[in-house]
């Protein structure tokens, strides 16, 4: 898939959001070194830490099939005004360098821009054991 195929992927993953509580509807697809996409939503719950953003439910999901290394992420803020407001958090960051993600696609709603990051940008000193 291409970024604007990932993008929309991603936008469209934000749809099947779970986000009572924040009306933050993110979704995000990861592609693995094999060229295989798995998407996920951010999916929350009345005690907070147990919500799960969606880069994290989609990484799951891709590792829970077996996927060892995942190339993109490709994730879409589509409550966001802008696209300063989509980017992952730290915790997602984190998760993204236990797989090897070199890519990270950021976007907001339908029409906003689409920045392309590498991921050591987001994460220059990410833990590693």
């Amino acid at each position: 898939m291409n970024n604007e195929e990932l993008v929309a992927a991603a936008r469209e993953a934000a749809e099947y959001s779970y986000s009572p509580y924040s009306n933050f509807r993110v979704g995000a697809v990861v592609v693995s070194e094999d060229g295989e996409v798995v998407s996920g939503a951010n999916i929350e719950n009345a005690a907070f830490p147990a919500t799960s953003c969606a880069e994290a439910t989609a990484i799951a999901a891709a590792a829970s099939k077996g996927v060892r290394k995942m190339t993109t992420v490709a994730v879409a803020c589509i409550d966001a005004t802008d696209v300063d407001g989509a980017y992952p958090c730290g915790r997602c960051r984190q998760i993204m360098s236990e797989f090897g993600v070199e890519t990270v696609l950021v976007t907001a709603g339908p029409g906003s821009e689409v920045r392309e990051h590498g991921f050591e940008e987001l994460l220059p000193y990410g833990f590693d054991l």
